[in-house]
């Protein structure tokens, strides 16, 4: 009896994770021919990967070659102003509409992360995960698809916030202010919790970037 294989990612997906996870980081070159060796495909999937990052502004022009792009600080502020709109929405709508089992799983989360705060690569991969589960609680498959695109242009920036010293910690007891919200079913207070925490995340990012500077 033959089993079934699951199928592989498609090059735009693996093109993505790699730059999610910082294996080509803002300014890096992409080559064709490279990533049709490194993905064992031919050229024709990697280069409508390339050309669909670049319509999406993932990848930007340096001449003839596509480089992963680089968000300014307009675009950075421009990006959280919108996080932070839908990522609220998103939370009304999971208070509103997540089981009672969507709610359970975002408690484990909160509870499993907090083992995590001494490392920042690891909670930020958790992070992503726990903001996903509050996207899917809203039961909206509309907002779903506005926040990926959202959180795939997060990964252009090269750091993360929750880097900065202290900012696990807090990040992790506002995350479980949020879920609390979330299980009260009260709408408002998701809302406001999760913008805030947003905020807070921008607040921390404009520091290091700052910080960075002198």
């Amino acid at each position: 009896m033959s089993q079934t294989r699951a199928p592989s990612k498609d090059a735009y997906t693996q093109i993505l994770e790699a730059i999610d996870v910082g294996v080509y980081k803002p300014g890096d070159r992409l080559v064709e021919s490279e990533l049709a060796e490194r993905l064992g495909m031919s050229r024709t999937p990697i280069r409508e990967a390339l050309q669909r990052l670049e319509t999406q502004s993932l990848l930007e022009r340096d001449g003839r070659s596509l480089i992963v792009a680089t968000l300014d600080h307009n675009q950075m502020a421009e990006l959280y102003v919108v996080r932070r709109e839908l990522e609220g929405l998103a939370a009304r709508l999971a208070a509103r509409h997540a089981t009672e089992e969507e709610v359970e799983v975002l408690r484990g989360m909160v509870r499993d992360d907090n083992a995590l705060v001494g490392d920042p690569v690891a909670l930020s991969r958790a992070n992503r995960r726990f903001h996903k589960q509050i996207h899917l609680a809203s039961h909206n498959r509309y907002l779903v698809q506005q926040l990926d695109l959202v959180h795939r242009t997060m990964a252009l920036m090269a750091t993360t916030s929750l880097a900065a010293q202290g900012r696990g910690e807090i990040a992790q007891e506002e995350h479980a202010g949020i879920v609390s919200a979330i299980s009260a079913r009260d709408e408002d207070a998701a809302d406001k919790a999760l913008r805030d925490h947003i905020s807070i995340a921008f607040m921390t990012r404009l520091k290091q970037d700052a910080d960075a500077r002198d």
